[in-house]
């Protein structure tokens, strides 16, 4: 079963610069604009404790 999205308020598309659009997705680790699609990817650092 897949977590759900959170909606990431206050924040900006940087590309469409609409306010509260981006969606983050915790299982792939991705961000996506709900309005213009843009997305990008969340890379945790290897030596970052869990």
């Amino acid at each position: 079963m897949r977590d759900m999205a959170y909606l990431l308020e206050g924040l900006r598309c940087s590309s469409c610069l609409c306010d509260n659009t981006l969606w983050l997705d915790l299982e792939p680790g991705a961000v996506e604009c709900r309005e213009c699609g843009q997305g990008a990817l969340i890379v945790a650092d290897e030596g970052e404790e869990r």
